[in-house]
């Protein structure tokens, strides 16, 4: 009987704690800040914290969330339709044209909503005094390119799942190129890349990212 009465004990706790954080959670005149509230949506322009990869990981999971989180950064976008290819292993998902991340692009880039977002989100919160991105591309319907020649399965650029980028112009007139530039600040940029970037590939990792950052949304952690 005892014993019983200390499982009831416990499970009128259990609910009570439940609803207490439900409440907390979903009220609107709850105290918990927004910043620090797991069930508000990403904003990109919030300072990021120990929520925001949870945040970010719910945003891309569904276009419509994606696309109202990418509505809180500075960029300029379009929804464009679904991109289906002839090759069933190519296409664009949740397609958006972008002009802007706040930093001017070189010329407008069509990727997918997630590759934007994180895009938004590696400009805002790790590229200080970039006033512009230079990139060469996110979608194209290719296999994987490595040292050794073309590899079997298809490349993340083939869902436009990666993104490119060459250069990057700062508000002191500065254009610093992987190219020509590649040292201790350009590593600095890979480095704040990989906060948002499941795999980023620089001049490090080997001679095809010589002269580009290759950005890429899924995969195993690399940061090279």
């Amino acid at each position: 009987m005892k014993m019983f009465r200390r499982i009831v004990v416990a499970l009128v706790i259990v609910a009570a704690v439940s609803i207490l954080i439900e409440r907390l959670l979903t009220d609107p005149d709850t105290p918990l800040p927004r910043a620090w509230n797991p069930m508000e949506p990403l904003d990109v322009s919030a300072s990021p914290n120990i929520l925001t990869p949870l945040k970010l990981s719910r945003a891309v999971r569904m276009p419509e969330r994606c696309y109202a989180a990418l509505e809180t950064s500075r960029s300029r976008f379009e929804i464009l339709p679904d991109l289906e290819a002839s090759n069933s292993a190519c296409g664009i998902s949740a397609q958006v044209r972008l002009t802007s991340v706040g930093p001017s692009l070189n010329r407008p880039l069509n990727t997918t909503c997630e590759t934007a977002l994180r895009l938004a989100m590696w400009a805002e919160h790790g590229l200080e005094d970039v006033i512009g991105i230079d990139h060469i591309g996110s979608y194209s319907c290719r296999a994987m390119r490595t040292s050794r020649g073309s590899a079997g399965r298809m490349s993340t650029h083939a869902t436009a799942e990666a993104v490119d980028i060459v250069a990057l112009r700062f508000a002191d007139g500065r254009r610093l190129s992987l190219i020509d530039d590649w040292g201790e600040e350009l590593q600095g940029v890979r480095d704040s890349a990989c906060d948002w970037f499941r795999v980023v590939l620089s001049p490090d990792y080997n001679a095809l990212h010589r002269d580009h950052f290759h950005l890429q949304n899924r995969g195993w952690e690399l940061c090279r």
